[in-house]
C-alpha cells in the first residue's frame, strides 16, 4: 500500500505537529477492541484502507514502512488468553533505511499517535531494565547469535501503562528498524522475565 507524502512526512518528519493538533480521542490498552478499532479507523495519522482493523500497514518505498499493531495478547512469547474484548497491546514498529533508526524517532512516533498525555507518562516512567548489558554481549558473540548482540532496548514503567522499546543495531553501529509497545502494567512482569531469559 502506498502511503502519502503527506503521511509520511507526519510520521517521519513532523513529530512537533502533534504538539499543535493534538488528537482529543485516545485508545489504549485496556479498553474495548470496539473503542480501539474505532479509534483506529479515525485516526489522522494511521488511515487505515478498508481491509484493515488492527493491524495498519504503511510504506512509501521499500526503504521506509511503518505498522500499527493492537492486540489482545499480551506482549512476548504468545500464550492462552480467555479475554478477547479488550486490546492488551498496541505496537508500532517503523523500518528507515534513509534516516535510520533511534530511541528518539520511537519516543517522537509515541508522541504523534498518542498526544501529550501518553508522551508525558512515557517521558516520566521509571526504567526497569535496558539491555544488553556487557555480559549479554559477551554471550552473544560467543554463541555467534549476531541479532542478540545487535538488540538494544528498554522497559519502562508509568503510572498509566508499561512502555517497552527495541530498535536493533547493525555491524556498522546504526539502527534502520525499531519498535515501541505500549501495554498494560498487569503484562510488566511475564515480559520482562522473557526479555532477561532470551
Amino acid at each position: 500500500m502506498k502511503i502519502s507524502k503527506k503521511s509520511l512526512l507526519r510520521l517521519f518528519l513532523l513529530p512537533i505537529a502533534f504538539l499543535l493538533f493534538p488528537s482529543q480521542v485516545e485508545a489504549l490498552p485496556g479498553q474495548s477492541t470496539e473503542e480501539v478499532g474505532s479509534w483506529i479507523k479515525n485516526h489522522p495519522t494511521l488511515k487505515p484502507n478498508s481491509r484493515e482493523r488492527f493491524y495498519i500497514q504503511k510504506s512509501d518505498t521499500a526503504a521506509q514502512r511503518f505498522t500499527f499493531q493492537a492486540s489482545v495478547l499480551p506482549p512476548g512469547a504468545v500464550g492462552f488468553t480467555r479475554d478477547r474484548s479488550n486490546i492488551r497491546t498496541e505496537r508500532l514498529a517503523m523500518y528507515d533505511a534513509i534516516n535510520g533508526m533511534s530511541f528518539d524517532r520511537l519516543q517522537e512516533s509515541l508522541r504523534i499517535i498518542y498526544g501529550l498525555d501518553v508522551y508525558q507518562d512515557f517521558a516520566n516512567a521509571q526504567l526497569i531494565y535496558d539491555y544488553p548489558n556487557q555480559s549479554a554481549i559477551n554471550s552473544a558473540r560467543l554463541a555467534r547469535t549476531p541479532i542478540r548482540e545487535a538488540l538494544r532496548g528498554e522497559l519502562r514503567v508509568g503510572d498509566r501503562y508499561a512502555y517497552w522499546m527495541e530498535i536493533a543495531k547493525g555491524k556498522n553501529g546504526k539502527a534502520y528498524t525499531g519498535q515501541m509497545t505500549v501495554l498494560l502494567k498487569s503484562d510488566l512482569n511475564k515480559l520482562e522475565a522473557e526479555l532477561r531469559n532470551r
